[in-house]
């Protein structure tokens, strides 16, 4: 019985091994042939990104060796010059150039690849690269002798093989698809020990990658929730600030218990949002606040990111707040850059930044406190001052912790921490001039717009504001 298994595994793996061989060897011989074109057409399209930022012959030659050792790139400027030994032939070249197609085909002695690069000015440089026929064929015949010897073992050992590789594909399978029910039915903590075939083990890495996204992505969605519940402080605040001056009223006493039992909900759903599921780093902008490096989206230019300009965003919340300051005999002052003052925020981010500190200030000095705002332009970054002459904070790294702090939520300062950390700036907190608090948010400046010129010279407006408050 052993011996006519053996037979039989013998007779069907030698005639599947000749049936494979012989057509594995052409397409050993294509790919390779295929391989080499593509290596040749990657190469020459690498090099376009270069030839839109320069056209210094040195520094094209600089870059062809990096990326051709054997020197096969050759580059044709739009002035007539050829950088290298060209092997294009003129008619394959001159439609490269005047009708800016993308050639890749067969030629004498080996393979030809044109790319075309659009420069500025509407002219049109070529990148050449010739691959010779001995780079087409090159490992084939080592390619082939190895196929001989898989072949001669796959013979001798393919039933032990596919035995052992099978219940390795079964097992891993199973235990990927238990880990994915259990997903399924809500245990976020759920992950697999990646093994088997490569393609398994990749699904398994992108089944962990997945699950831990999932989470990451609640908890974005938690803390979103509690970064907008929070901006509803401001005009809380307002409503709590229009009670009191409804003092002595019938309707006083209703209004201010209905401001108290909304604060008490807000802050509840603050609460109730950040607990659940707040582990992990927050998303890609999160990310970034983390490592304090500004990130923008894949392909994105500087165009295409969000931009705005702080002080008129300051301008403009300065102004809200300026009345209730009126209201509350609180001095206060404005102090703001004619230089550009762009960074890579929206107005509302940029807006709720203001609120939350200004808001702070409201919130934690009683009526009459003075305090300012300035917006402060420096070479790479603008900065966002707000002091006060109230209390000041006595514990500043406990205050930019998220609901750490005795008696609120925590978020406002750590929300204008996040976004300026998103910029690649950062916040500081100490003791003014003024006696209380002395916030500095750091905002790094958003790359100039292509058409973008540079900052003007510096001039300075400063006073007291409003007008009346001098």
């Amino acid at each position: 019985m052993r011996r006519s298994l053996a037979g039989v595994a013998l007779a069907v793996t030698s005639m599947v091994a000749l049936s494979f061989l012989i057509p594995l060897g052409a397409l050993v011989m294509s790919l390779v042939k295929e391989q080499s074109v593509t290596a040749a057409e990657q190469r020459a399209a690498a090099l376009a990104p270069v030839l839109t930022l320069t056209t210094d012959p040195s520094a094209l030659r600089e870059s062809a060796a990096g990326l051709d050792a054997a020197e096969h790139l050759v580059v044709h400027l739009p002035d007539a010059q050829t950088l290298g030994d060209s092997q294009a032939p003129a008619p394959l070249l001159e439609r490269a150039e005047k009708g800016r197609e993308s050639i890749s085909q067969k030629i004498r002695g080996g393979w030809i690849c044109l790319q075309p690069v659009v420069l500025p000015g509407d002219r049109v440089a070529v990148v050449e690269n010739f691959v010779p026929d001995e780079e087409l064929t090159r490992g084939v015949k080592a390619s082939w002798a190895m196929m001989l010897l898989l072949a001669v073992g796959l013979v001798g050992g393919s039933v032990l093989v596919a035995d052992r590789l099978g219940a390795k594909v079964v097992r891993s399978s199973k235990k990927l698809a238990q880990a994915s029910h259990t997903l399924g039915q809500g245990n976020l903590d759920t992950r697999v020990e990646p093994m088997g075939p490569k393609e398994l083990r990749d699904a398994g890495d992108a089944f962990n990658a997945m699950a831990h996204r999932m989470t990451e992505l609640l908890a974005i969605e938690r803390e979103l929730v509690a970064d907008l519940s929070h901006r509803l402080r401001t005009p809380l605040t307002a409503l709590h600030l229009a009670s009191e001056r409804m003092a002595g009223t019938p309707e006083s006493a209703r209004v201010e218990a209905a401001v108290h039992a909304l604060e008490a909900e807000l802050q509840a759903i603050i609460t109730a949002a950040r607990t659940p599921l707040a582990v992990g780093p927050m998303g890609h902008g999160m990310r970034s606040a983390e490592t304090g490096t500004a990130q923008q989206p894949t392909g994105a230019g500087p165009s295409e990111c969000p931009r705005c300009e702080v002080a008129d965003v300051v301008r403009r919340r300065t102004a809200f707040w300026a009345v209730l300051a009126e209201q509350q005999s609180r001095p206060c002052s404005l102090e703001l850059t004619q230089e550009p003052t762009a960074v890579s925020l929206s107005d509302d981010d940029i807006a709720a930044v203001v609120d939350a500190l200004i808001g702070n200030v409201f919130s934690h000095t009683p009526p009459g406190t003075a305090f300012g705002v300035r917006v402060v332009r420096t070479a790479q970054a603008v900065e966002l001052v707000v002091e006060d002459s109230g209390p000041g904070i006595p514990e500043p790294d406990r205050a930019l912790s998220r609901g750490s702090s005795t008696g609120s939520s925590g978020l406002g300062l750590d929300i204008a921490r996040r976004a300026a950390a998103v910029t690649g700036g950062s916040m500081r907190i100490a003791h003014g001039p003024r006696g209380g608090a002395h916030l500095t948010v750091v905002f790094a400046l958003a790359p100039p717009l292509p058409t973008q010129r540079g900052p003007r010279g510096s001039r300075r407006r400063t006073g007291w504001w409003p007008p009346r408050m001098r």
